[in-house]
């Protein structure tokens, strides 16, 4: 009796397992698939501005030791 008590928790486990695995993949057929990616310019007009202000931000660094009022000499 006690081998037969052992085994229900392995028999609902594997019946568990059974299920989903058969549920899950059609479950996943079901659905549709993702729209195609489309671009609005946005990402592209984000990169430009990233790369001006970095632009911005080197010619920042060169043009300030040129400054006459700064004591420091990096260059």
């Amino acid at each position: 009796m006690a081998a037969a008590a052992s085994r229900a928790p392995f028999r609902v486990v594997a019946l568990a397992v059974f299920v989903v695995g058969i549920v899950m993949p059609a479950a996943a057929v079901a659905q549709a698939p993702a729209p195609a990616p489309v671009s609005d310019g946005t990402s592209i007009d984000q990169g430009i501005a990233y790369i001006l202000m970095l632009v911005a931000l080197v010619l920042t660094y060169l043009i300030h030791p040129l400054d006459a009022s700064s004591p420091y000499k990096l260059f």
